[in-house]
């Protein structure tokens, strides 16, 4: 089993000491978030667990307590963009902290265990392609000794977040022009020795030698664990998503991080409700079991494939 924490919110940035409770007290409670009556108890021994695949833009304050997961594997995908507080609107500054975190990261768990993300990309008066290309160079430069690869995607819309970047002011944003910048991007990205893939894009950009990428990844996985996994592509995400099956033990609407892009946020009042009922010591991102709630134990077990392996 693979565990996402998470595509919904930010695990490290604003719930890392109740994460690190519930691999400590080996399980997690997870609402449905089609049904929030329905709740999941998912094992979180090492024993079923074959990696954590953290997502975040500050993993500072769990930086001190990674030695919790001594018996785990796990790593990061780490968005790290050239926006300013007008689009990320509670990031702290980006030279002076999430630079430095990077590059902390990276020391203590290795540069194969930190995937750079520059997503989404979206075009207005500020953020220009021209921007686009000097930023992506500086932040290259220094992060292309922390990190193997870096992962780019361009803005997608959806209906629930349409109010949300509407303030943005948004260009449009054609393939062809999708392309060029790819093309920049990827051009800067191999002068720096760093990959470069696209996350859940339709569009192909072999041609600059940029693939598809997969951000929950059993490649990655095998490499790091030494051991093939028996897992399949998730169904659940979109057709263009490369992702192996995961499970995601975050909740919607509980990111303060405040991207005016972000598609897990539909209402800043719903996500300020949520987080004060935030209660580190519970089973539950935020709140607790009611008594129209139903507790289902998930059947999860290991992927490994667990074999003798000779060398020729």
């Amino acid at each position: 089993m693979i565990i996402s924490a998470s595509r919904r919110t930010d695990i490290p940035t604003y719930y890392s000491n109740w994460f690190f409770n519930r691999i400590m007290d080996g399980y997690v409670l997870v609402r449905n978030p089609m049904n929030a009556h329905q709740i999941s108890k998912i094992a979180l021994n090492p024993d079923v667990v074959d990696g954590i695949v953290f997502w975040t833009k500050n993993p500072i304050p769990m930086l001190n307590q990674l030695n919790v997961l001594r018996d785990y594997m796990y790593y990061f995908q780490f968005t790290l963009n050239s926006y300013a507080q007008d689009v990320e609107t509670h990031v702290p500054n980006k030279q002076k902290h999430i630079i430095p975190a990077f590059k902390k990261l990276s020391d203590m768990i290795g540069p194969d265990r930190i995937i750079w993300r520059y997503d989404p990309i979206f075009l207005n008066d500020t953020y220009t392609p021209e921007y686009h290309i000097r930023y992506f160079e500086r932040i290259a430069k220094e992060l292309s000794p922390y990190t193997k690869k870096c992962t780019i995607s361009f803005i997608d819309f959806y209906r629930n977040t349409s109010k949300n970047v509407s303030g943005l002011s948004l260009r449009d944003f054609p393939e062809e022009t999708q392309k060029s910048l790819a093309k920049e991007l990827a051009a800067i990205a191999h002068s720096y020795g760093l990959l470069i893939d696209t996350c859940a894009e339709g569009i192909e950009l072999q041609e600059y030698d940029i693939e598809h990428a997969r951000c929950i990844d059993d490649r990655l996985l095998s490499k790091l664990l030494d051991c093939p996994l028996d897992i399949g592509k998730d169904k659940g995400q979109r057709l263009e998503c490369g992702c192996i099956e995961s499970i995601d033990i975050g909740a919607y609407n509980t990111c303060r991080n405040g991207c005016k892009y972000c598609y897990a946020n539909y209402s800043e009042k719903t996500v300020c409700s949520n987080f004060a009922k935030h209660i580190p010591d519970s089973p539950l991102l935020f709140g607790e079991v009611g008594p129209d709630d139903k507790i289902t134990e998930r059947k999860v077990t290991s992927c490994k494939i667990n074999q003798i392996r000779f060398d020729i």
